[in-house]
């Protein structure tokens, strides 16, 4: 069963897509995939050979709260040092932690170890702001857990940026590459 918004954008608001759904979003909206089947990773160093025969960016995602404020989600090649004591700056909020599975599952429809890029479609009211690496950007296919922590899916750059736009969210970039401060880059063509 394919679940929607209203808009037609995703999931209803507490229904989250399984993998099966994904997939069969992709193809209804054209974009290209490919995913491969694997036992359970839940860290990134776990699965490291099988990555490296598979074509393409790994990702590394992170679902934060701000102390006081919004929920993000930051989509990162899977060797990005990420300090999190200087990310809140960039992103003008508050502190951040790691957000709890609860609201990781009520939010978007996925628990730890399977956070990705392609749970945006679980959040219909864009709870979540999303930012991904321009490490991760530069890469071509982007993979990603489709809702599930036993396979990757790969996806081409340009149907990754498809796939955002068919959901109204803007491609922000952070480039963690210097030793302060990541920064943001606001759209990338």
């Amino acid at each position: 069963m394919m679940l929607q918004s209203e808009d037609g954008h995703g999931a209803k608001a507490g229904e989250a897509m399984t993998q099966a759904d994904l997939l069969n979003y992709f193809d209804a909206q054209g974009l290209s995939h490919a995913t491969t089947s694997h036992p359970a990773l839940f860290t990134v160093a776990e699965g490291a050979d099988m990555k490296a025969q598979m074509p393409g960016g790994h990702s590394k995602n992170l679902f934060l709260k701000a102390k006081n404020g919004p929920f993000f989600l930051v989509s990162a090649k899977d060797d990005t040092q990420i300090k999190l004591n200087r990310l809140h700056k960039v992103l003008g909020c508050d502190r951040l932690s790691f957000g709890s599975p609860e609201l990781l599952f009520e939010i978007l429809g996925v628990t730890p170890g399977s956070v990705t890029a392609f749970a945006l479609l679980n959040d219909p009211y864009q709870k979540v702001r999303f930012f991904l690496d321009a490490a991760l950007w530069a890469c071509d296919p982007i993979n990603f857990h489709p809702l599930t922590n036993t396979a990757t899916t790969a996806m081409p750059r340009a149907d990754f940026k498809r796939f955002l736009a068919k959901l109204n969210r803007p491609l922000m970039l952070l480039d963690f590459a210097g030793e302060g401060d990541p920064e943001l880059v606001a759209d990338h063509a």
